[in-house]
């Protein structure tokens, strides 16, 4: 009786744990704000939110879809810790390497301890103590977890946390055709999940970042409020634009000259260079300082970073970072230019010295450039890479702008605007080779277990789902997603049909959200129904049970009718399965 009589009331709007909200104007997305005004989420601190009930719901499904589709794939569900000792992660390094985003404590004992923002070590841990042989190969482990980053800049609701839920899997694998095996079957059952929740995505390759590994990929949400810049062609290239690779133009060789130093007053701007010079901007090599966070042993070392570039390009920080493998990069203040033996806008890397040089790979050895003086208003023609300053990394450290060519087709590169739901990762041996996570292979040798890491953000992925699913007068859940299928509406002062038909949707295998309350204005309940979002709508009034009929109205507003009582529950099932079937999309990705 009891579970009874909780169930009964818990669907109730009477009572109700969470209340809607007027607009406040100032979510800057519409999933932030529909989701706080209808009484999803409530903020407790800076991009760390606590679910209300039928928060709790939708997570529930979306979760329980998510837990399908990799068993479908052979996963197996486990739970790891949210607190780490330090150990694994001072193995791999990473303890070091990542900065104040992962948080990091001392016990009452002093041992160093972690947050999960992640849990590669934790799951290669697991692999070393379960995985002795290739017989054992492959396996997929995965979680619905916890985690916490201590993001600088958290935004947008629950787009940009601190604390998150994640689903992560990690696979096993005695060799690389069993990691491609189960990186491809990830990467479609990824788009299963994406598609089932209603969620239009596309795959983009992405940095490695953080975690490292041989290849990557992202799952994409396009919308203008994403944060994530992305650059596609119709050709079926596709990349995140901290990794877009694009055709670049190389020039003749020219005869070598000597330096010659130029006086150049005011002309701090690559354009402004050009122009007083009257020159091309590809005959120009542009300096951008920053300060660079290395990795020294267990201590971290700040040093000068020169990045050079050719006149008409821009630099990519990510790619920058990458290539000098810096653990944290940012800009360099004046003072700090300057301390160094360069000038702002007058800057390059001639006879700097304890400065890490990084150089484009368009900035050729067989041209000529003007460059940055080191000196007020001065610059330097003749520059030869090679004979005037030895870098110490060469490669791609260019920006995709607008207009640039794809590499592989030679059409112009589009630019959109996205949300990352999701992402894999090909790790390889980078964990298993720190940890000592090893099997003995067919050939009677002991080998280290070639890894993958998969992760979905929940929270991200329910937030997106409303910037998709909403109008101007709230959300619009779908059908699989929705935390339930029907909303219905007493508006009868004498009547008990709507206790009524509560009780047979319930026995009917429907999950309702009764709006059961007596003081609230008829304009009031269709409000908070238009903003809560569920599919189905069925209100009982007065009028209408005279002709023993029933209003029926669907969120997404093409159907609104009067429909007999005898006829509701046909109705409502079909429409159901009808809003399944529809809603449940059919995007596909290719590797």
């Amino acid at each position: 009786m009891a579970q009874k009589k909780r169930g009964n009331y818990i669907m109730r709007m009477s009572q109700l744990f969470s209340r809607t909200l007027r607009p406040t104007g100032k979510d800057e997305t519409a999933s932030a704000e529909y989701l706080i005004r209808a009484g999803f989420i409530r903020q407790l601190a800076a991009g760390i939110y606590s679910y209300l009930p039928i928060a709790q719901r939708t997570i529930n499904k979306i979760e329980n879809i998510i837990r399908e589709e990799m068993d479908r794939i052979g996963g197996q569900e486990i739970t790891m810790p949210v607190v780490h000792p330090a150990d694994h992660w001072k193995e791999t390094n990473r303890f070091y390497e990542i900065d104040k985003e992962l948080t990091k404590f001392s016990d009452r004992w002093g041992r160093d301890m972690v947050l999960a923002m992640t849990h590669e070590e934790i799951a290669t841990s697991l692999i070393k103590s379960e995985i002795i042989s290739y017989k054992q190969l492959p396996q997929t482990i995965y979680q619905i977890q916890t985690k916490w980053r201590d993001d600088a800049r958290p935004r947008a609701g629950l787009i940009r946390v601190r604390e998150f839920t994640m689903k992560d899997s990690y696979s096993a694998a005695a060799n690389w055709e069993q990691l491609d095996d189960q990186y491809q079957e990830h990467f479609h059952a990824y788009f299963k999940m994406f598609n089932r929740c209603g969620l239009p995505v596309i795959t983009v390759q992405s940095d490695m970042g953080m975690m490292g590994g041989k290849m990557a990929h992202e799952y994409m949400y396009l919308t203008p409020m994403g944060e994530d810049s992305l650059v596609t062609c119709d050709c079926g290239y596709t990349a995140n634009r901290e990794v877009a690779i694009f055709k670049k133009e190389f020039f003749p060789k020219q005869e070598e000259v000597e330096l010659k130093e130029i006086e150049t007053p005011g002309t701090k701007s690559i354009e402004d260079l050009c122009s007083f010079l009257s020159v091309e901007t590809k005959d120009t090599a542009k300096a951008v300082f920053y300060v660079g966070t290395f990795q020294d042993g267990e201590s971290e070392v700040d040093k000068f970073v020169i990045a050079l570039i050719r006149g008409d390009l821009l630099v990519n920080e990510t790619k920058i970072q990458n290539t000098i493998k810096a653990k944290a990069l940012r800009p360099a203040a004046d003072d700090e230019i300057l301390e160094a033996g360069s000038v702002p806008g007058y800057g390059s890397s001639i006879g700097i010295k304890n400065a890490v040089v990084v150089v484009d790979e368009t900035i050729q050895k067989n041209r000529n450039y003007i460059a940055g003086a080191n000196r007020e208003n001065f610059h330097v023609s003749g520059v030869r890479l090679g004979r005037d300053f030895t870098p110490n990394f060469i490669g791609d450290i260019s920006n995709a702008e607008e207009g640039v060519l794809c590499s592989s087709c030679g059409k112009q590169l589009n630019f959109s605007r996205g949300v990352e739901v999701g992402n894999i990762f090909k790790l390889g041996t980078k964990y298993s080779e720190s940890i000592g996570a090893t099997f003995n292979d067919i050939d009677g040798k002991e080998k280290p277990v070639i890894m993958g890491s998969y992760g979905i953000g929940v929270g991200r992925l329910l937030a997106s789902i409303v910037e998709e699913h909403h109008d101007d007068d709230g959300i619009i859940w779908p059908m699989a997603v929705a935390p339930y299928h029907i909303h219905l509406i007493n508006l009868s002062k004498s009547s008990p049909k709507a206790e009524e038909l509560y009780k047979e949707f319930m026995d009917n295998g429907f999950e309702v959200l009764f709006d059961d309350r007596k003081k609230e204005r008829a304009g009031v309940k269709f409000k908070d129904a238009d903003l809560i979002g569920i599919p189905l709508r069925v209100i009982v009034g007065d009028k209408t049970l005279e002709n023993s009929e029933v209003e029926f109205k669907t969120r997404c507003g093409n159907e609104n009718r009067n429909i007999k009582l005898d006829d509701l529950l046909d109705t409502l099932k079909n429409k159901r399965s009808e809003l399944l079937k529809k809603e449940t999309l059919d995007t596909k990705g290719t590797l």
